[in-house]
Parts: C-alpha cells; structure tokens; sequence
C-alpha cells in the first residue's frame, strides 16, 4: 500500500529545490515518486493533505561517538589531549570502569535524541573492538534510526617512539581487524598519530580486501587539532593528511580543523569525503575548519556532532553554528541550501547509504516540519529558516524507511 502527501512544501532533489506545493509518494519504505504542484495520479493507498507542512531529508549525523553519552561535560576545562585521547584520556578511563548495561542504556538514550531532532542516520566510531560492536548493537536494537558502525581494534602507536622503526600491526590485531569487519559496518581510526605507515598501509590493506566482498567503510580522523598537526610534520616530515592518502586512502576523513590548502586539494583529488565537527571544534578550543575553502575545492563535506561527551546530538544547532560562523570568519558565506546539503545530500553520499535526498529511488527518510511553528513562521526563505531558527519544537513527525516514528522511540510515554 502506498502513502500519498499532497499539497505539501519540499525540497526536492540533491540540490533541495524548495517547491511550494507538491506530492511525494511512499510505498514499500521507498519513496515512489515526487512532484510539484497537485497530485493527479492514482494511488492504492491513503491520500493525505499536507498543507501547512514542509519536508526536507532526514539529517544524516556523519560522525558521532555514542559511546561517550555516559560522561555528558566531564572534565569541561580540561585540556584537548587530557579529555579524549584515546590511551590516557578522561574518556578512556572512564569506559572501561563503566558497567555494559549502563553504556548500553545512555547509547539507547542517544540514539532516541538524535530521532527526536530529525536524525535519520548517523556513523559511529565504536571503541572497544567486538564487544564495543556488540554493545551499540544492543543499544540501538529494534529502533528505526540507522546505524552505521565503524569498529577499531583498541592497539595504538605512537609515532614520536616508534616512527623510524616503523612496526607493523601484531598477528592478533589483523586477525581482530578481520573479525570486525565481519561484525561491523567498516573501520574508524583514531588517526594518524596513533600509527606508523606500516600498520596505516596494513589496516587499508585488510578493509580494502574485505571491501570485495562486501560495502565497508574506511575513516579515520585528521589534522583536528593544531598540536596534533605540528605532532606529524615534525616526527614524519608529512601531514596527517598526506600520511593517510598515501598510506590507508580511507573512504573519509573527521574534521580537517587544521588541514594546509595542500591538504584539502590532495583530498579533494582523491574524491575522499569529509566529515567536519564544528561544535565539537569549538567547545575543545581547537578551531574552525575552513569548510568554505572545501566546498570550493570541489570537496563533498558532511557533518557530525562528534563524541557526545563534548557535545549534544542536535544538527539543527550544529547547521545554526555554521552559518553564524561562516558569515564571520570564512573568505567566502557558505549558502544556506549548502549548508543543510551537508547535513542530508552529502551525508547520504558519504556513507554511501541511500538516503539523504527527496527524490525518487531514495529511502523514504523525511522530517515533517510545522510551517506555522512560532519559532520560523513566516518563512520568507525557507533555508535559511530550516538552519538558521528551526528546532525539533519544529517537527511534526520523523519518517525513517517509509515508516513514521513513534512516541515510545522518541522516549515519550
């Protein structure tokens, strides 16, 4: 049976044309067909009227850490290094002194905010090898959202010791590597610091091989931090940025916050994704990525709002943050329509899913959205409006795989 919406405001298409008045059509958890003006065709299935409402692509979270939800603003003060390194940080201390059934319910919860603020989709970097797997697994189990899971073997280098003699990854973490990418969804490394160029070439080696048999994802992170920047280029002679092309070329690098002009052209180049953090950036003290210079070197940027430790799962406020900073401190403002294809188009082309746009084939993943909501009523340009004032208070329901979500996903009684 399909679902008709009539008389309905859009955007339509990867480039989000807005339309005033159109139709979408949802059978089977894919969205059928979509037009302007009225609907004149037959349907097997119910006719809504959608006047009043505008529907936009659901928001894809590119990158997240949802396994920090347990530890929301500890250690607010303390410096970038001390907070989530992953040996010695504050983080890594506190998760393996934390019960499973206690990270698993804080996941769950956050999985449950990200529906509730119109997040269809989204990709985690899951510390904790297989049982790190197992317990976003649980955790999002029998929830409509989508998770994308990037799994890590818990083993790390550091280069400013073992550089020159150059290790490879030990038998047991290529067999653990191997393991994961039967369990998961693709691999998200820590970043280049944290490993010498042979075991990055070893790590691509064994997901580019996995990658034949099935889709699997490759992303590590890059260039976040200008002490982790200066950290490569004095004990390697190179980048962050260019060891990872050179050595693992991942499917999409996290963040770029401190990427040269160089850096950004050899990943455009290469047609690799980014993934940038804003927020996060900002509340580590760490910076603002130069997305305008990305977009305009052809880049294909989406957008994640990172560990949750450090940050809420909201991209309405993660897109606000954008377009306030960009009118500030970019060469160039990025458009709103540019902004919000980071957070759906983009997104979706990334994480190489099929979602992210209102457009025939797609996954039916949609945000309804109150035009007479008091916080953007009247909506004189309506991009601007979705990025610049809207909020979840805005939405009237989520559509993920063709189906609306409930009040007990969103964690309402």
């Amino acid at each position: 049976m399909a679902l008709t919406i009539s008389n309905i405001s859009l955007f339509i298409g990867e480039n989000l044309e807005y339309i005033d008045k159109g139709y979408v059509v949802v059978k089977n958890g894919i969205i059928e067909s979509v037009g302007t003006g009225d609907y004149k065709g037959r349907s097997d299935g119910a006719i809504y009227d959608g006047e009043g409402i505008l529907a936009i692509p659901g928001f894809i979270n590119a990158h997240t850490h949802i396994g920090d939800s347990f530890g929301k603003d500890i250690g607010v003060d303390s410096t970038f290094e001390t907070r989530i390194h992953p040996i010695y940080g504050i983080k890594n201390k506190i998760l393996r002194k934390s019960e499973r059934k206690h990270l698993v319910n804080f996941m769950r919860s956050s999985a449950m905010s990200m529906m509730r603020n119109g997040i269809v989709a989204f990709a985690d970097f899951r510390e904790g090898g297989l049982e790190g797997i197992d317990q976003i697994k649980e955790a999002i189990s029998g929830l409509s959202i989508k998770g994308i899971v990037l799994g890590r073997p818990e083993f790390y280098h550091d280069i400013s010791k073992d550089f020159v003699k150059n290790p490879k990854l030990p038998p047991g973490v290529i067999e653990l590597i191997f393991q994961i990418a039967n369990a998961a969804d693709g691999l998200g490394l820590s970043g280049a610091n944290e490993n010498t160029d042979n075991s990055l070439n070893e790590y691509g080696k064994v997901i580019h091989e996995n990658s034949l048999k099935k889709k699997f994802l490759i992303s590590i992170h890059a260039a976040e931090s200008l002490e982790t920047t200066k950290k490569s280029i004095t004990v390697t002679g190179k980048s962050e940025v260019q060891r990872i092309v050179s050595k693992l070329l991942p499917n999409f690098v996290v963040h770029l916050t401190h990427a040269s002009d160089v850096d950004i052209e050899l990943v455009a180049r290469k047609k690799i994704g980014i993934v940038v953090c804003p927020r996060a950036n900002g509340t580590l003290g760490v910076g603002i990525p130069r997305i305008s210079k990305m977009l305009s070197s052809g880049c294909c940027v989406g957008i994640g709002t990172d560990n949750i430790m450090i940050n809420s799962p909201d991209m309405f406020r993660e897109l606000d943050y954008v377009w306030k900073v960009s009118r500030t401190f970019a060469d160039r403002p990025i458009p709103a329509r540019e902004i919000l294809k980071m957070a759906t188009v983009n997104g979706g082309k990334i994480l190489d899913i099929n979602s992210g746009a209102i457009l025939s084939g797609k996954s039916a993943d949609i945000i309804f959205i109150d035009k007479n909501n008091l916080d953007i009523s009247p909506m004189h340009d309506p991009h601007v409006s979705v990025i610049h004032r809207a909020n979840a208070s805005c939405i009237l329901n989520v559509m993920i795989n063709g189906k609306f979500i409930d009040g007990d996903e969103f964690g309402c009684m």
